[in-house]
């Protein structure tokens, strides 16, 4: 018995060295998340706390020479607030998930119990360990690292998101600063035709009205720069705000401009499986729909919750020794001798009885009945988060489909609406103004038709700004829309496209080499001709 009870300790102290050499150390799962980000953005570095010290050095230099858009989404990604402390539940998940792991510390039970009549106390002691975790902790283990796994891909795609957040912030800054630049030029041009039109009222060409309408004219194009000034402004403190940036916004560098080539319209189903095949809030609702199939086990492994088992150990009371009459025991013992007699020395059986037993040890069990709660509504109330998740997976997998179709084409629409201003609009506008102002400068055409001719090129300067700006968020957007970087999918598509287009030629291509040998043999037969 003695030597079971020593192997059963020897047992539980090697579970508690496995134990106390548990730790928390989530770098493997933030170097995930890196490989993640890096995937969706394309960017060469993320935000890893470890190098919280190298970050402020690391943004100041890519502010130093201009920032472009990748520079900007780079920064966002090392710098932004919220992406920091959004790392800090990754690190929290894994400490979950090294909890899991752990078995439960044993029970040690001890009572004293002192007997009335005095002496040594009967003393109790059990040591046990519930052995249930044995079949239960794999499964919770796994619940976690499931739960890890989403909290990993959430984290990359709240990366990816910001990223887009930072590329859509740092186009509605260029463009603002473009309709600013704009409504300044325009602001020029109102005033050349009043300082035209005061000049035609000196010689007697022009009356009052046509003044007061270029004055007013004028007047509008300064509220348009100073409403313009505003909204530039603002963008560059949302773009300041998104990069996570306390210096002033309005003294950062735009190095990039507003794109003007965009590709063809691409087709719409490669991009979608593209998007259910990276698309991280995808990825992180099938790993809680695998985290919630976990847990559905481990509430069925709780029905017998604890199961325990150890060695119990009793030291039974050992009551005070009566005392005793020397004199009086001498007496009768004389007596009943007829002589002095010393008295009689006292049984082995009273002493044993006086004395009390020694100590009593044995293995212990105990286990918890599963009579009035056999944890049915955990095991239910799991089973409905099981079908929650997958429902959930669903609605973003179909979701996903119609997002990315809605992308596609309002992404088309925008660009085919910035060429149109681009290659039609902007250019007639400005060929009707020269050619109105000449006519009137000459006396051939109405003021009116001027100023007609003035308000629609002011009106198309500023649509075809707006539309190039919007063509441009619409990168971001798509990037949004099916998880990958702009260069990257289109990559993808057009390797796919490549792969198919070698599918469909492998059957011709015995032919066709045989061909080329045709064309050969025919070449070298020309060449000696000609020799």
């Amino acid at each position: 018995m003695l030597e079971k009870t020593g192997k059963f300790v020897w047992a539980l102290g090697v579970l508690s060295v496995m134990g106390g050499c548990a730790k928390v150390d989530p770098l493997i799962d933030f170097e995930q998340v890196e490989q993640r980000v890096i995937d969706a953005t394309g960017q060469a570095r993320v935000y890893q706390p470890a190098d919280d010290a190298l970050v402020a050095e690391t943004v100041e230099g890519l502010l130093e020479n201009g920032l472009t858009a990748g520079e900007a989404v780079e920064i966002c990604l090392l710098n932004n607030p919220s992406l920091q402390a959004a790392f800090m539940t990754v690190g929290m998940s894994r400490a979950d998930a090294v909890q899991a792991g752990l078995y439960s510390n044993p029970f040690l039970s001890i009572s004293a119990l002192l007997p009335d009549g005095g002496g040594l106390a009967n003393i109790q002691s059990t040591m046990a360990q519930n052995i249930a975790e044995l079949w239960q902790v794999p499964v919770r283990k796994r619940v976690a690292e499931r739960s890890l796994d989403a909290a990993i891909v959430n984290l990359a795609r709240t990366a990816s998101m910001l990223a887009a957040d930072a590329k859509s912030a740092y186009y509605e800054a260029v463009g603002s600063d473009g309709r600013l630049r704009i409504a300044q030029e325009n602001l020029v041009i109102t005033r050349n035709l009043l300082e035209l039109t005061l000049t035609r009222q000196k010689a007697g060409a022009a009356n009052e009205l046509e003044v007061n309408l270029s004055r007013s004219v004028a007047v509008d194009s300064e509220i348009a720069v100073e409403r313009s000034r505003l909204l530039a402004g603002n963008a560059r403190r949302n773009l300041a705000i998104v990069l996570g940036l306390v210096v002033d916004a309005n003294g950062l560098i735009l190095s990039d401009p507003l794109p003007g080539d965009f590709p063809e319209t691409p087709d719409t189903e490669p991009l979608v499986e593209l998007a259910k095949l990276w698309r991280l809030d995808l990825q992180a609702a099938q790993q809680v729909v695998h985290a919630a199939q976990s847990q559905v086990e481990y509430q069925y492994r709780l029905i017998v919750p604890s199961v325990k088992i150890g060695f119990s150990l009793e030291r039974a009371e050992r009551a005070r020794q009566p005392g005793r009459d020397i004199l009086a025991d001498t007496a009768r013992s004389s007596i009943a001798n007829g002589g002095l007699t010393a008295p009689g020395i006292q049984p082995r059986s009273e002493r044993q009885n006086a004395k009390g037993q020694g100590f009593i040890i044995g293995p212990s069990f105990g286990v918890t009945l599963p009579i009035f709660d056999q944890n049915q509504a955990q095991i239910a109330k799991a089973q409905f988060a099981l079908q929650q998740a997958s429902k959930t997976l669903d609605g973003l997998d179909r979701t996903i489909t119609q997002e990315v179709r809605s992308t596609v084409d309002r992404a088309m629409t925008a660009w085919r609406l910035m060429q149109m201003y681009r290659d039609q609009s902007v250019p007639l506008a400005q060929s009707n103004l020269d050619l109105s102002r000449e006519a009137y400068r000459e006396g051939r055409a109405s003021f009116l038709s001027v100023l007609e001719a003035q308000r629609f090129f002011l009106e198309t300067r500023q649509g075809y700004i707006q539309a190039a700006q919007s063509a441009a968020m619409m990168i971001p957007e798509l990037e949004r829309s099916i998880g990958l970087p702009f260069d990257r999918f289109h990559a993808e598509l057009n390797n796919s496209a490549e792969s198919l287009h070698d599918m469909d030629g492998a059957q011709d291509m015995d032919n066709v080499q045989n061909i080329e040998n045709v064309q050969d043999i025919q070449n070298i037969q020309n060449i000696d001709e000609e020799n």
